[in-house]
């Protein structure tokens, strides 16, 4: 996309920030950097509504935002509006056309959450296959200290040894889970539409359909983007042909599950667990169907956060907006 040259004329620039507070700093030091593009405005959460968003947005060249959604409506009454910089490598909250439309860029930050969404994934993984957390609340309610014997278990542990963990998408997350899991003695089968960037291992990699990864992993992980082709793929028919000793993991997007159908599976044993990031609309509601669900943990989409990659978010924004100062605007995609 080309940005128009008339627009990084401006030296001061007014950008505001929707949700810092998603980032939880203690301070407001890691945002001081944005200071030397002008003056900057930060808000710890703005309502979700076209009339806030735009209320809070008017007059400011740039707006950076992680999950405040931007949509055409709300970029049509933003006659400033020059620059988009999503906090977070997902961009569907932006309704990139409209800004394409208008000559803006929407820059994202690709790659910053690798290590920090890997290491969840394998928590997540392992915490079904180990049951620490139900172990230990057993012994702290004094099952330990009731015991006749010197162990005992709640529920027997699974090792990833020979195991076949699926992947649905193979980008650099899921390369760096791959690597993980191969570290275990795990096999990888993983689908693909590109499939590139196949691993330079001796063995324990293919490539496979859809339909055979879902129905041959042991545990099978989501690492794909959202699409409008792909909302709502995992669904009834495809967690039916699972196996019933599998384990559903996704620390991608809540919409590719269809949430009642995973309820379904996992009430009637069709799958045995899950454990999942991210659910269909964040933060969870009262009547989502898949609090309380049997064998299945919730973490509060907290992969993407641990304090290196958090920083490493900014870095990559903040050098998104001097380059587009600079006429040569990064990380575009729109």
């Amino acid at each position: 996309m080309d940005a128009a040259p008339e627009l990084h004329m401006i030296s001061r620039m007014k950008i505001a920030i929707l949700d810092a507070g998603t980032f939880n700093f203690d301070n407001l030091g890691p945002w001081e950097p944005l200071h030397q593009f002008g003056e900057v405005e930060i808000f710890e959460r703005v309502p979700y509504e076209v009339d806030a968003i735009v209320n809070k947005c008017q007059g400011y060249d740039i707006v950076l935002t992680n999950k405040v959604p931007i949509n055409a409506e709300t970029i049509a009454q933003l006659p400033n509006l020059k620059m988009i910089s999503v906090l977070a490598t997902g961009h569907n909250i932006v309704d990139g056309s409209a800004a394409r439309e208008r000559n803006i860029p929407v820059c994202n930050a690709p790659n910053y959450s690798t290590q920090s969404v890997a290491q969840h994934t394998l928590a997540l993984i392992l915490e079904l296959c180990n049951n620490v957390g139900l172990h230990s609340q057993s012994v702290h309610e004094g099952d330990w200290t009731r015991s006749e014997h010197f162990t005992y278990w709640k529920k027997p542990h699974i090792e990833l040894t020979g195991a076949t963990v699926g992947f649905i998408g193979w980008g650099e997350i899921g390369q760096r889970v791959g690597e993980l899991v191969r570290a275990l003695g795990a096999n990888v089968l993983a689908y693909s539409r590109s499939r590139r960037n196949t691993p330079d291992w001796p063995n324990g990699f293919r490539w496979g359909d859809l339909g055979e990864v879902f129905a041959e992993s042991d545990v099978l992980t989501l690492h794909c983007p959202q699409t409008s082709e792909n909302l709502g793929f995992v669904n009834r028919e495809r967690l039916i042909s699972m196996k019933k000793t599998a384990f559903l993991v996704n620390t991608a997007r809540g919409t590719l599950v269809d949430e009642s159908a995973l309820l379904d599976a996992l009430q009637t044993g069709q799958i045995a667990g899950a454990a999942l990031d991210v659910i269909s609309k964040e933060p969870m509601t009262k009547d989502n169907p898949l609090l309380g669900a049997p064998n299945c943990y919730i973490t509060p989409h907290v992969a993407w956060s641990s304090l290196p990659a958090r920083r490493h978010l900014l870095e990559i924004t903040f050098a998104n907006i001097q380059a587009y100062l600079n006429g040569s605007p990064q990380n575009v995609v729109n």
